[in-house]
């Protein structure tokens, strides 16, 4: 199944990335990451979708940075949606989020760590946008069908389902490609999250650790083993980041990285 979106298809003859930056810190990273990578879209023929979050509820310490908080953060992605005719995906993480950040929002992404919760499930379908539902790094690729269901049984089959790696012991995630044909047999696009997935979780004692030299790899693997779309963030310096800057692409180094993982996607798609 495709799904459309704006003047495109997401799961069809065009590759589709949502890029941006971890978490909102202001709207001057915002416009440099978002026509920065436009840019880059444009050139390859790409399909691009702007992603960043206004909040990011999961950290490692209550003294990580969150965001700027949902009112401000949805102001500021409106803005980008705007000025650069951009559609936004952003996370939500209570039932209540939902509907107001779809007033903003073409795709409501469902964070790993809550995939599972029925009620975020039921409220981010019935906005009746794209819910992107990220697979928790605690569940094997099969039991995404009974989230799958929860969406579809809530009146909505606008449904794409991430891949971000799994538990490997402490603080190390793996990647096991097998999960994107196995997604995909429950007939919507898989999307495989290239950024998250060379994350360590908490290895940094009070922050989480990663390893961004593993971005392209990881990526390439995913168009290999069929995926539909890539997740990256991506900033202008993530050394300098505030929110998972070991794991982000460097803004700079993004075509590169999305022009091989195309040439990829294409050889498949032809095959």
């Amino acid at each position: 199944m495709t799904l459309k979106l704006k003047n495109f298809e997401i799961g069809g003859d065009k590759l589709t990335v949502l890029a941006g930056p971890c978490a909102i810190e202001s709207l001057d990273i915002m416009r440099e990451t978002a026509e920065g990578l436009k840019k880059v879209s444009e050139k390859l023929g790409i399909n691009y979708v702007f992603k960043s979050s206004y909040d990011k509820a999961n950290r490692s310490s209550i003294n990580s940075y969150r965001g700027v908080g949902m009112e401000k953060g949805l102001e500021l992605l409106a803005q980008i949606k705007k000025e650069f005719d951009l559609p936004i995906v952003t996370d939500i993480h209570t039932p209540d989020q939902a509907s107001v950040a779809a007033e903003v929002a073409d795709i409501l992404q469902i964070p790993a760590f809550l995939c599972r919760q029925t009620d975020l499930l039921i409220a981010a379908a019935k906005t009746g946008r794209i819910v992107n539902i990220k697979k928790g790094q605690f569940l094997a690729p099969q039991q995404m069908k009974s989230l799958v269901k929860k969406v579809e049984d809530s009146g909505n089959k606008q449904i794409m389902l991430t891949d971000r790696g799994v538990s490997f012991g402490y603080n190390n995630l793996v990647s096991d490609f097998r999960a994107i044909p196995i997604m995909k047999e429950f007939g919507y696009p898989v999307v495989f999250d290239a950024t998250h997935s060379v994350q360590m979780p908490g290895s940094n004692g009070d922050s989480t650790g990663g390893d961004r030299r593993f971005v392209p790899v990881l990526a390439k693997c995913a168009m290999a083993a069929g995926a539909d779309v890539l997740f990256f963030e991506v900033h202008p310096n993530p050394d300098q980041a505030l929110c998972d800057g070991p794991n982000m692409l460097y803004l700079k180094d993004a075509e590169k990285v999305f022009a091989k993982c195309k040439e990829i996607f294409e050889v498949l798609r032809n095959d």
